[in-house]
């Protein structure tokens, strides 16, 4: 009989963490066919925009790629956050995910810059050409997520500065929120290499 409530109650205690991984696990695939909705969209439109500003004179590598390291390095960081909160290590969780949220605010930030510049000096809005649309959209996007992801730091942070975050019983939980910072990055190398390495590629003449 011992034994059977202890097995109960381990079945008790994982199951709310299943679902969560399967909760995410779901929010993942759905958040994929929307992405990859976007990215097909935005492959099926380069150079299909005779006029008006082209991918090759409006995009650059040099803010772009800051920000790219940025981001994906922020994987790195949420991950040395993570093992931290399982060692119970509660000063250097706080570090590693107060970095990890810093360097999705520089991404952010710096995506903001430039689209500053392609609109005051490049003349790209959302309406110029079909590059325009499909590039703000696919681009905004994927900011909109980082922006969610970071919401979601930003809570897990304050929820442990004010005790609310237990390494022995949380660490799990934290981790599985974590999966879709990972998320938002691994999407970030799909949109940056169609749209700033692909999309740059310089196209035939329309037929």
């Amino acid at each position: 009989m011992t034994a059977l409530n202890a097995t109960t109650s381990n079945v008790r205690l994982t199951a709310p963490l299943s679902r969560a991984k399967v909760g995410m696990a779901c929010l993942i695939f759905m958040e994929s066919a929307f992405f990859s909705a976007f990215l097909v969209t935005y492959l099926y439109y380069i150079g299909k925009s005779p006029d008006g500003p082209q991918p090759l004179e409006c995009l650059e590598l040099n803010l772009v790629l800051i920000n790219s390291v940025c981001l994906l390095s922020s994987s790195i960081t949420v991950v040395l956050a993570v093992r931290s909160l399982a060692r119970g290590a509660m000063g250097a969780f706080r570090l590693w995910l107060a970095v990890t949220i810093l360097l999705g605010l520089e991404f952010l930030l710096g995506t903001g810059y430039e689209w500053w510049g392609l609109i005051e000096d490049k003349g790209l809005t959302i309406q110029s050409n079909a590059f325009g649309t499909n590039f703000y959209s696919l681009v905004g996007f994927h900011a909109f997520h980082v922006l969610i992801g970071l919401i979601l730091l930003i809570g897990v942070f304050i929820l442990s500065l004010f005790g609310f975050i237990n390494p022995a019983r949380d660490h799990q939980r934290v981790d599985v929120a974590t999966w879709y910072w990972h998320f938002v990055d691994v999407v970030w190398i799909l949109v940056f290499t169609l749209v700033y390495i692909v999309g740059r590629v310089p196209q035939g003449a329309p037929a």
